[in-house]
């Protein structure tokens, strides 16, 4: 069946259609959108509320030579979909497919890449600036939204952004109630056109002139009429915070509204006797345009495989063990009913980390500080001055953001903040900016700080008690997808800080594994075994501190040592390991195990484990190639 889309291979054709002809291109986008979608899975709500925008602005500005700037990819599929990606569009996700996210090495239409939230206008401002320095004409647009604005870094960027008074930025709020909520209606809607119109500024240019001519009362006449202006703005739009900022602000208008998008799209490109960037607040619908994702906009931000009459998700295979988060969220919970001092903490990810679960339970102690994981983890160490028990559930992706703040707000002072960090390794179709490969290292290096990391579902819930009971900060990392499914044990333990765990003994080559890898390396060792060699496999447990003990132990009792970890190989636990060993002059045979230096693009969990080599053939390949068999 046809489609308007097959003669759109570019924006360049999108410019070429009468405007009257864009209603058509945006239904059928998002139809392309829901029915891909529903076969592979991916981030469905937020770019059905972002077909509008990504068609209206290619439309009005020439990309690629201006610059379009996306916050994260959730709402960027339209965008995807208009700039040439089409056929390919059934890959995301998928090992060498097309990413979820926008990445400059996938479309020159990408400029900047972005996986994580509150970006785009400090990247759009820096592009601006760029431009202006060398004298150039292209606009630099950044579109931000989808709870973005609640991210610190984007009021950094308005405010340098409007100091700098960059007349070619233009910053698109997509409000979709993720973000801010003003008055909006037609009559507002209507406003924001008519003033970002030429006729109001040019009214507006000769009131100037007249109030300035004024002898010995213009500027005082000035001020006053731009008061009344402020005040009636406020009245029917935000426009003081941003204006404040030092942005020249359009809006609320219609996000849905092709006719009014043009308009106000073009107005702010034609605003050529402005002074100040422009801010055009659009309000769109998250979901926008199907039924399902209309009606919760949350459970379809990202979607495995539907049925689209009905929206319901396909139900995979019937039992299967709980997932790694549930098992954690189960776990808090309990430790939670006998502990009114455990509060959660995460930053936007309440359903990701498991906490929606933990809010039901303890409303008044849960808290989801948006999309701030600075704030979240100082937050966090400001509870524990005051004797709580914050545990604070983020991404270690996410937690990246807010190194500085471990370090100085929580390590430095030694506060009790606990550190959960799901999506911990290979996170699967997300892709390069969201494996958590990097937290052993960022993490291990901090004074006061203990690393943990379960081999199973019943370490973990031990893990998260002995965290929790450690007096200073401490860290627990775990894998995205289903635990191993072993029988749950009522009881929660305390482990010994430090104290690793032999599985299983031998005299030929020993494994050292943390986390993830050991069920593999278990299941390694009995290959091992049935080649008449014996293997040792030691759970270490802890990244940091290191059990000094065992590990010399270890290698006083085998011939070759392989240390695995589902982390980067460089500066994680397989280097602490092998400093610790030649501190103590103990020369073994050691391959060690990680991830490689380099972007590790998207794929399932399972394919990029054996394509690095951290899988049960991986392992044993190293410990044969260690003892040259």
């Amino acid at each position: 069946m046809s489609s308007i889309l097959d003669r759109i291979e570019s924006p360049a054709d999108l410019r070429k259609l009468a405007p009257e002809q864009l209603r058509e291109v945006a239904d059928s986008l998002r139809q392309e959108i829901i029915e891909v979608i529903a076969q592979t899975g991916g981030h469905l709500a937020s770019s059905l509320g972002a077909v509008e925008l990504a068609t209206a602005l290619h439309y009005s500005f020439d990309t690629p030579k201006d610059k379009l700037i996306w916050d994260v990819g959730h709402q960027g599929y339209p965008h995807k979909l208009l700039t040439g990606r089409r056929k390919n569009f059934a890959s995301i996700g998928k090992r060498d497919g097309l990413g979820k996210f926008l990445r400059r090495n996938e479309s020159e239409y990408d400029v900047f890449g972005a996986g994580h939230a509150g970006t785009s206008i400090s990247a759009a401002t820096g592009i601006a600036e760029a431009v202006r320095r060398r004298g150039g004409d292209e606009f630099a647009i950044a579109v931000i939204g989808d709870g973005a604005l609640s991210s610190g870094m984007a009021y950094e960027g308005l405010n340098n952004a409007g100091y700098l008074k960059l007349t070619n930025l233009v910053v698109i709020l997509n409000d979709n109630k993720m973000s801010i909520s003003p008055n909006v209606g037609a009559m507002s809607s209507y406003l924001a056109r008519r003033w970002s119109g030429p006729l109001v500024r040019r009214f507006k240019h000769y009131v100037r002139s007249v109030l300035e001519s004024v002898p010995g009362r213009g500027d005082e006449l000035l001020e006053m009429a731009r008061r009344a202006e402020q005040s009636f703005k406020a009245f029917i739009s935000p426009a003081l915070l941003f204006e404040g900022l030092g942005f020249n602000y359009i809006g609320p208008i219609d996000g849905h509204s092709l006719p009014a998008l043009l308009e106000t799209f073009g107005n702010a490109r034609d605003m050529s006797e402005r002074n100040d960037p422009v801010l055009i607040h659009c309000v769109t619908q998250k979901g926008y345009g199907y039924d399902p994702a209309q009606g919760d906009p949350l459970k379809y931000h990202g979607v495995t495989p539907f049925e689209i009459p009905s929206g319901e998700m396909k139900k995979k295979s019937a039992g299967g063990p709980p997932s790694w988060t549930r098992v954690f969220s189960d776990a808090l919970i309990q430790l939670a009913k006998d502990d009114p001092r455990i509060s959660a903490i995460t930053a936007a990810m309440a359903g990701g980390t498991g906490l929606d679960r933990f809010e039901e339970a303890f409303p008044d102690r849960f808290y989801d500080v948006g999309i701030a994981e600075q704030h979240a983890v100082t937050f966090a160490a400001g509870m524990a001055t005051e004797g709580a028990k914050p545990v604070c559930a983020i991404y270690s992706t996410f937690l990246q953001r807010a190194f500085d703040q471990i370090v100085h707000d929580v390590c430095v002072q030694n506060l009790d903040v606990t550190f959960v960090l799901d999506r911990a390794g290979i996170v699967g179709a997300d892709g390069a900016t969201h494996q958590g490969l990097y937290d052993f290292a960022y993490l291990g290096t901090l004074p006061n700080m203990i690393v943990m990391a379960p081999k199973d579902e019943n370490e973990l819930r031990h893990m998260l008690k002995t965290a929790i009971e450690y007096p200073g900060p401490a860290a627990l990392r775990f894998p995205r997808g289903n635990a191993l499914g072993i029988p749950i044990e009522a009881e929660m333990k305390t482990i010994k800080v430090g104290e690793a765990e032999l599985l299983r003994d031998g005299s030929d080559v020993g494994v050292i594994a943390i986390g993830s890898m050991v069920s593999p390396a278990l299941d390694a060792a009995e290959r091992l075994e049935a080649q008449g060699i014996g293997t040792a496999v030691l759970n270490a447990r802890f990244a940091k501190p290191l059990d000094h003990r065992w590990l010399c132990e270890m290698a006083d009792r085998v011939s070759a040592l392989v240390v695995v970890e589902e982390h980067s190989k460089y500066a994680g636990f397989g280097e602490a390991v092998l400093a610790y060993l030649a501190e103590q002059g103990l020369t073994k045979p050691i391959r060690r195990l990680g991830v490689r230096d380099e972007v590790i693009e998207h794929g399932s969990p399972a394919e990029v484990l054996a394509d690095l080599g951290l899988d049960a053939d991986g392992i044993e390949k190293a410990a044969l190639e260690l003892l040259g068999r």
